[in-house]
């Protein structure tokens, strides 16, 4: 077991030293303007990468906003079973994204995808619709990037082959933006 620790902290501690980082104050800033607009802030993924927007679009929009009072419009598009299942039944898996951004989503809004390989089709399709709609497209990836480092418009990618240390790396950017915009909200939020 110490052996895996090690070489756990090693795979994490290196990845944190990757270029991937000088994009996290963009995604922050990108958020942040996106609050003081009232546009909204779309995170998605698939498994573990999906759990994963789940739980930081609870802490933008609970963790942020109670601390100012003025929330933050974020959504994790990973969350709601019913309208997965419904979109995925009728008009196919890799359509669970990008539909509820075409009836939900607008220019000027963040998306976040979160995603190991950057491969998988919903993703792919999702960034697809998210830059035709004049979004701020942001993926969070690792392994070799996959179709999502060429897609979003700025690619937080590192460049590690391990899945638990790519999901890991997503909740890491996430808190260190959160952390930012607890400490520096806009002068002039807009309400959620």
């Amino acid at each position: 077991m110490q052996q895996i620790i090690a070489t756990y902290v090693g795979k994490l501690t290196q990845a944190l030293q990757l270029d991937a980082m000088q994009q996290v104050p963009v995604l922050a800033e990108a958020m942040r303007e996106a609050w003081r607009t009232g546009n909204s802030i779309y995170f998605c993924g698939n498994g573990g990468s999906a759990g994963n927007a789940i739980h930081l679009a609870n802490d933008f929009l609970y963790g942020v906003g109670k601390k100012h009072g003025v929330g933050m419009r974020v959504e994790s598009l990973s969350a709601n079973a019913a309208v997965l299942t419904c979109l995925g039944n009728d008009l196919g898996y890799d359509q669970i994204y990008s539909e509820q951004l075409r009836a939900k989503g607008r220019a000027g809004d963040v998306l976040i995808i979160l995603s190991g390989s950057g491969n998988s089709p919903n993703v792919v399709k999702a960034l697809e619709t998210g830059n035709a709609m004049g979004m701020h497209t942001f993926a969070v990836l690792g392994y070799s990037g996959g179709k999502c480092k060429d897609l979003a418009r700025h690619p937080l990618h590192f460049a590690i082959d391990d899945m638990q240390i790519a999901e890991d790396l997503q909740l890491v950017v996430g808190h260190m933006c959160m952390q930012y915009l607890c400490d520096n909200p806009p002068a002039a939020a807009q309400p959620a």
